[in-house]
C-alpha cells in the first residue's frame, strides 16, 4: 500500500523544476506552477487532466527540458492548487489564461498541449485573448469536447441510458479511493489504461489519481457530465493534433475523430494501438515528439522567419535610404554643376 502522491523514483518521478511561482486566476484562485528547462528556450505550457497533477506530465518535463522551457501547472484543487468553489470551463480557461499571462513575455507564444480535462481547458479558453495572444499549437491528448459519459466505454454494455446512467455514478462516486492496493491499481488499469500498461506505468497514474481529494474529483466530475465545448473546438483556430489510444474508455477514439473533423485547422489525427486513456504515461515517447514538431514547425521556424522578414525589412529601409541619400547628393551636385555654369556665362558675357 502506498498513499504518496506520486513515485519517487524511475522514469515517472517528477523532476525538480527549475523555479515555481503561483499564478492568480480571474476569481482570486492560486495555481500551483512549475518551470523546467532553460530560460529562454521554446516555451511549451502542459495542463493535466482530471484527478491528476504536474506528476503526470513527468516523463515530457524530463525530456523536453533539456532543449525547452516547459510550464507546468496543477488545476485547480489539484496536486498543490488549493481547492476552490468554483468549478466549470470557465474557470479552467481563466486557470489556463493566467498561467500564459504569468508566465509567457508579451508575444512571446508557446505550444499548449492538454490531457483529457487539460485538452478540454484549452477548447473552453480558444476564444480568450491571452490564448490566441500565446498559443502557436495545440496537442490533444486523450479529450472530447461533449457527450463524455454517454460516450464513455467504461461500463461494458451497449450505448443507452443504462450505461450511461452507470457510468454517471461510478465516474461521479463521492467514495474515498483508499490507498493504492493492488485490486486498486486493477481497477485503474481496467478503466483508464491499455491492457498492455507495464506495472510501473500503472503504480505511477494509481499514485497520482488516489492523491486527488474526493470532494475535488466529486466536484470536477458534475462539470464533465454536463460539458459541451463543441463551440470551443469550431474556435481554436491554431494548428492542432490529436492523439488518442485505440484502447481509451473515457474518451474513446469517436471523441477524438469528432475533433479532428471539427477543429479548423486539424494537423493530423494518431490513433495508437493498444494504449488507453493515460497517453502521456502509456506512450510518452509518441507524446514528447508531437509536441516537438509542433513546437519546430509553429514556434521556432515561424520565429525564425519572422526575424528573417524582419531583417529584409530593414535592409529594404537602408537601401531606401541610401538610393534616396544618394539621388539627394546627384540632385546636389547637378544643381551646384547647373548654377557654376550659369555664373561663368554671366561673367564671360
Amino acid at each position: 500500500m502506498s498513499r504518496l502522491p506520486h513515485v519517487d523514483s524511475g522514469p515517472y518521478a517528477p523532476p525538480a523544476p527549475a523555479r515555481e511561482l503561483t499564478a492568480v486566476s480571474a476569481d482570486g484562485a492560486r495555481l500551483h506552477v512549475e518551470i523546467h528547462g532553460p530560460e529562454g528556450a521554446p516555451a511549451v505550457v502542459l495542463a493535466h487532466g482530471w484527478t491528476c497533477s504536474t506528476a503526470f506530465w513527468a516523463a515530457q518535463l524530463r525530456d523536453l527540458a533539456a532543449d525547452h522551457r516547459v510550464i507546468a501547472y496543477d488545476q485547480r484543487g489539484h496536486g498543490r492548487s488549493p481547492a476552490s468553489p468554483a468549478c466549470s470551463s470557465d474557470a479552467l480557461a481563466d486557470d489556463l489564461e493566467a498561467v500564459l499571462e504569468a508566465t509567457l513575455a508579451p508575444g512571446e507564444q508557446a505550444v499548449v498541449a492538454g490531457h483529457s480535462m487539460g485538452g478540454m481547458t484549452v477548447m473552453a479558453a480558444s476564444g480568450r485573448a491571452a490564448f490566441r495572444a500565446h498559443a502557436a499549437a495545440v496537442l490533444l491528448c486523450s479529450t472530447g469536447s461533449s457527450q463524455l459519459v454517454a460516450a464513455s466505454t467504461v461500463v461494458p454494455l451497449r450505448p443507452g441510458r443504462i450505461r450511461t446512467w452507470l457510468t454517471r455514478r461510478i465516474l461521479g462516486s463521492r467514495a474515498p479511493l483508499g490507498p493504492v492496493t493492488p485490486l486498486a491499481r486493477r481497477i485503474l488499469k481496467y478503466g483508464t489504461m491499455g491492457p498492455g500498461s507495464a506495472p510501473h506505468m500503472i503504480e505511477a497514474c494509481a499514485r497520482i489519481v488516489h492523491a486527488c481529494p474526493r470532494k475535488v474529483r466529486h466536484s470536477w466530475s458534475q462539470v464533465l457530465d454536463l460539458l459541451d465545448l463543441d463551440h470551443g473546438v469550431r474556435e481554436l483556430g491554431v494548428p492542432t493534433a490529436v492523439l488518442v489510444g485505440t484502447a481509451d474508455r473515457l474518451t474513446p477514439p469517436v471523441q477524438a475523430r469528432a475533433l479532428a473533423a471539427a477543429l479548423p485547422h486539424c494537423t493530423g489525427l494518431v490513433e495508437l494501438p493498444g494504449i488507453g486513456h493515460m497517453t502521456p504515461v502509456e506512450a510518452p515517447d509518441l507524446v514528447s515528439d508531437t509536441i516537438r514538431e509542433l513546437v519546430r514547425v509553429h514556434v521556432e521556424v515561424r520565429a525564425h522567419n519572422e526575424a528573417h522578414t524582419h531583417v529584409e525589412g530593414h535592409a529594404h529601409v537602408e537601401g531606401h535610404a541610401h538610393v534616396e541619400g544618394h539621388a539627394h547628393v546627384e540632385a546636389h551636385a547637378h544643381v551646384e554643376s547647373h548654377a557654376h555654369i550659369r555664373v561663368a556665362t554671366e561673367e564671360s558675357a
